[in-house]
């Protein structure tokens, strides 16, 4: 462990389940790193992901964005690409970017937003995609005609969250730099996004435990039924 984390851990009781706004504050703390660090969230479902029906996938546009700059990728054609590239989509193609991701593994992007008749080609994508957490999806709002709703969304801070294998959904709420307000805000656009998408076959407790750090930081673990104070 670094001298620094070593010292943001002295901060911290591992005894203690932080409020979230106690949380909020103890990651800016404990944020020591020469650059803007990302705070980011670790949230463990009582969820089971290999049943289809407790599935837990959505987005939501976080009130102050995340922080960071996000270069958005466009399967259209015709009036739609023109659409993309007028709402200031950085890459918009068809077959061409398919066969660069194929052909260089070539990733220069954060987000994939496809139009419905393009699914045909971007499913080919799916075994380089998927695993990135890359491809476009209706639950999220990435596959759709409304080129520029959602290419204004996702430039304004939309996130898209999404259930691991292990039951944990990990999203990032900001920077270090946005400070105790704005990340609070984040957080909690965030957590009653995911309470929403609470699926009807999830039985028994489900925010299990919830868990925010920086970039460089220890996790500071806030208590699951005051997530929503």
């Amino acid at each position: 462990m670094g001298k620094n984390y070593v010292e943001s851990a002295k901060l911290i009781d591992k005894n203690v389940l932080y409020t979230p706004s106690e949380a909020v504050e103890l990651a800016i703390k404990t944020s020591k790193a020469k650059f803007d660090e990302t705070i980011e969230l670790a949230i463990r479902l009582g969820v089971d992901p290999r049943h289809a029906d407790q599935q837990v996938r959505g987005a939501v546009v976080l009130p102050h964005g995340t922080g960071k700059k996000v270069r958005v990728l466009v399967f259209a054609k015709g009036e739609k690409a023109k659409e993309a590239e007028a709402a200031g989509a950085e890459f918009v193609g068809a077959d061409e970017l398919a066969s660069k991701i194929q052909s260089e593994n070539w990733f220069d992007f954060d987000v994939v937003v496809a139009t419905p008749d393009m699914m045909g080609v971007v499913g080919r994508l799916g075994r380089i995609l998927g695993p990135k957490g890359l491809m476009p999806n209706p639950k999220s709002g990435t596959v759709t005609f409304d080129l520029a709703k959602a290419i204004a969304e996702i430039k304004a801070g939309k996130v898209e969250y999404r259930v691991d294998k292990t039951s944990i959904v990990h999203v990032p709420i900001g920077k270090h730099s946005f400070g105790n307000d704005k990340l609070g805000q984040n957080f909690h656009a965030l957590v009653e996004a995911i309470v929403k998408a609470k699926p009807s076959a999830a039985k028994g407790q489900y925010i299990r435990s919830v868990v925010i750090s920086s970039t460089m930081g220890p996790g500071i673990k806030i208590n699951p039924v005051k997530i929503l104070d």
